[in-house]
């Protein structure tokens, strides 16, 4: 199936103004901004035939540009990243079977996280938006907690059936645990992991789709599909031993720099 990975990046975040272009320290020193590194986790993802970073502000433009990504302007109007890449989608000559939703903030998303989501809508014909959940670890969690106990939105959590569809997606933690967990042991806390594939099908009818009020509460795309009756799959995947955080807060930029060095990634 043919697949194009779509970075949506846009530099007024509510919560950290100008995120795109923050620059991050690697495991040799060198200081790249956030857009590229993400792009640069695309780059290893393999079976994709296209990557665009798609944006609505020039700045982001321009430094996308000195390191050789593809880049798509898009409407200050979008609401959230899908919205940007059904844009960008009905802009584009070609037709993709599969598009991916690779956000911007989250530059160390393993290639493997996204080839699986590939994979399973390719094995699954049932399945129209997939994404992928990571089971936290002690320090996950406890990262997790950390940012409630400050009252900052960090990461979001999912809960889903036996079969994978998923229940809900929340930026508070769920499902409730007071318990501190012990390095590895088995936490029932779910990290979702912020990158969507779809069917180009379904992605066309998103902007069709109310807005709905949990989307609205909550600041999350996904449940949109949820909210009309259009299932979306977590795809459980396997960190191999890799830390995995996004950049939500000023806050993580330390944290995604000791992960960075932590994973190797330069």
């Amino acid at each position: 199936m043919s697949t194009v990975i779509i970075i949506p990046a846009r530099y007024d975040s509510k919560r950290f103004p100008g995120k795109p272009l923050v620059r991050l320290r690697g495991s040799k020193g060198e200081k790249k901004p956030l857009i590229q590194r993400s792009w640069e986790a695309a780059k290893r993802v393999k079976g994709v035939d296209r990557i665009i970073v798609s944006t609505d502000d020039v700045r982001i433009k321009n430094v996308a540009n000195t390191f050789g990504a593809e880049v798509m302007m898009t409407s200050t109007s979008c609401l959230n990243g899908t919205e940007r890449c059904a844009e960008t989608c009905s802009k584009l000559k070609e037709q993709y079977d599969i598009v991916v939703n690779l956000q911007g903030d989250a530059p160390l998303t393993p290639y493997w996280f996204v080839e699986d989501l590939i994979n399973e809508l390719e094995r699954n014909p049932s399945a129209e938006v997939v994404t992928p959940v990571l089971r936290c670890d002690s320090d996950g969690h406890r990262m997790f907690m950390e940012d409630r106990k400050a009252d900052r939105v960090g990461g979001t959590t999912a809960v889903f059936t036996t079969k994978n569809k998923a229940l809900y997606f929340s930026k508070e933690v769920i499902p409730y645990t007071a318990k501190i967990y012990k390095k590895d042991e088995l936490c029932p806390v779910v990290h979702h992991v912020g990158v969507y594939a779809y069917r180009s099908t379904v992605l066309n009818e998103y902007l069709n789709l109310s807005e709905g009020q949990l989307e609205i509460l909550e600041g999350l795309e996904q449940l949109r599909f949820i909210e009309n009756d259009k299932d979306v799959y977590c795809v459980e995947v396997d960190g191999k031993g890799q830390s995995f955080w996004e950049l939500n807060n000023p806050e993580d930029v330390s944290r995604i720099e000791s992960k960075l060095l932590e994973n190797n990634i330069d």
